[in-house]
């Protein structure tokens, strides 16, 4: 029997309609990042460590059934907006046809992918058909020899394809680029001229502490926004729209947007409107909490929507107000490993 159809019958006593999720410091929770897989083909050493990578079960993913169930769930407690992240989702057998599933849900108005691009190019002609909202591609380089040191992998041109792939499809697309302490500026300058070429969002991201190793607590000598409008003086803010993690920037001359996420800085959290959901079914209300609900155990466990509801409810109604406030409170000795959260 495959991972997706493992699992008892599922117990459904639809949660009334409310007006949605709101957390205990006014907070509208609208956003979903459902992870279904913690395997990845990439070893990136700012997710996760060289070697000694514990991946889950099988059989503790949460099958597709489940996920597609607390997708509805979520739905109609308000959640307008999913994006299945992993590991690297296309690593997951059945991907594919899970999008088309959610797709059939009429209360999600967005369905987004995140993905590292390595498998996805055979797979962009059924998201332009299914109407994909948006892809973000991780890529942190267009230097190959420094493709291989980041990623410990030489899938860069697969990585490519499906870039090309996206523009010449016109599919939405954001591409995500963690700067490390090593970046140089012309991989910068590099990656931003993608931006200047095509009708994208360039996405600068800070390097969290999500690599599976000890926390170090070391600073960069200077920050990465300061490094941004140096190396692009000519940055003109955008008007914010809905609440997002990125500030964006328009620059003279470009097609597309250039962006920074401070993740580490953590800039972001006041109009934060999202949860995530790990692969093994732990409910996460900000990136650095351990896990406030096992909705994995409620599942399995017999739990009927309406309970489940809410268990989730609850959650959210203890929300640390930042990231800076939930790590204090949820200390611990090693930064786990990006694809162990979802991205």
């Amino acid at each position: 029997m495959t991972a997706h159809h493992r699992g008892s019958p599922i117990p459904h006593v639809s949660p009334p309609r409310s007006n949605g999720l709101i957390d205990n410091h006014g907070r509208r929770i609208t956003y979903l990042r459902l992870s279904i897989t913690d395997r990845c083909n990439l070893r990136c050493r700012y997710c996760m460590p060289e070697r000694g990578v514990d991946f889950v079960p099988h059989a503790e993913i949460l099958t597709f059934e489940e996920l597609e169930r607390l997708v509805r769930l979520l739905s109609v407690l308000g959640v307008s907006k999913v994006r299945i992240t992993g590991g690297e989702p296309f690593v997951r057998q059945g991907c594919l046809a899970f999008l088309q599933r959610l797709k059939t849900i009429d209360s999600v108005y967005s369905l987004h992918i995140t993905t590292n691009g390595v498998e996805t190019s055979r797979h962009l002609d059924s998201l332009a058909e299914l109407g994909i909202a948006g892809i973000n591609l991780s890529l942190d380089t267009l230097d190959s020899g420094r493709f291989w040191q980041i990623s410990r992998r030489n899938h860069l041109p697969e990585v490519l394809a499906t870039l090309d792939g996206c523009i010449n499809r016109r599919l939405p697309l954001k591409v995500n680029a963690v700067v490390l302490e090593d970046t140089e500026d012309r991989e910068l300058i590099a990656l931003a001229d993608l931006a200047r070429q095509h009708p994208l969002s360039l996405r600068f991201i800070e390097k969290m502490p999500f690599s599976g190793a000890r926390s170090t607590g070391a600073k960069a000598s200077r920050s990465l926004r300061q490094r941004l409008h140096d190396l692009f003086p000519e940055l003109v803010p955008v008007v914010a729209g809905p609440p997002s993690t990125a500030r964006i920037y328009a620059v003279p001359g470009f097609a597309g947007t250039l962006g920074l996420i401070e993740g580490n800085s953590r800039r972001f959290c006041a109009t934060c409107n999202k949860i995530r959901i790990t692969p093994v079914g732990m409910l996460k209300t900000c990136l650095y909490d351990n896990g406030v609900l096992n909705l994995k155990a409620m599942l399995r466990g017999g739990a009927d929507d309406r309970e489940i509801a809410q268990a989730v409810r609850a959650a959210v109604a203890r929300r640390f107000r930042d990231g800076l406030e939930t790590e204090e409170n949820c200390a611990r000795a090693n930064d786990p490993a990006m694809t162990s959260i979802g991205g």
